[in-house]
């Protein structure tokens, strides 16, 4: 009975961070598109290679804005205290699932299944690609970068150090010792038990 309200209490929690995490996604792809627009169309309408700047930028700025998407809002409550460190493990999950994927199934759809039109192309990078990457993108963001259990074990290794550091004496300090020895020994009971 516990097992099912467990799992039942899981799934609720997970259903509503999924909803959320597309979102943020959604919006990320708005902001890639509209940015890579602006840069290739005006910012960047004279310069060789534009389409290529135009594409990294816009990758950049959608990957900043899936982050603060996702830190403030569908893991808010599990981001860490280093942001930088989060931001850099945000930034590699992104760049991995988002282009590794999509590039891996292309390769296989294109060079072991000898599927190499534009048509088979495009469904396995923006189709298949585009949802694999997806579906690894928010395991690895709600197992790995976001990772509560991650937060917890910090949280105890920081009481553990602060308790250790009140219980033992300052090393510039010498320890004083009051009272005799067999006081502080243990009582063993009596003999015989």
């Amino acid at each position: 009975m516990t097992t099912q309200t467990n799992a039942t209490a899981s799934t609720a929690r997970l259903l509503p961070q999924l909803i959320k995490f597309g979102a943020v996604g959604a919006v990320g792809f708005g902001v890639n598109l509209v940015v890579f627009n602006v840069m290739l169309l005006i910012v960047l309408r004279n310069v060789q290679h534009a389409t290529i700047y135009s594409t990294i930028i816009a990758t950049v700025i959608a990957i900043l804005t899936n982050w603060i998407g996702n830190r403030y809002w569908a893991f808010s409550g599990q981001r860490q205290q280093n942001a930088a460190r989060e931001g850099v493990e945000f930034f590699v999950v992104s760049l991995a699932t988002g282009t590794g994927i999509p590039l891996l199934c292309i390769w296989v759809s294109h060079y072991l299944l000898g599927l190499s039109n534009p048509v088979a192309d495009n469904i396995s990078a923006n189709v298949v690609g585009l949802a694999l990457g997806m579906l690894f993108r928010f395991a690895l963001y709600r197992w790995w970068v976001f990772s509560p259990a991650r937060a917890e074990r910090k949280k105890a290794a920081a009481v553990r150090e602060a308790q250790a550091a009140t219980a033992q004496p300052s090393k510039s300090e010498p320890a004083t010792v009051t009272g005799s020895t067999l006081a502080r020994t243990p009582d063993g009971g009596l003999v015989g038990d």
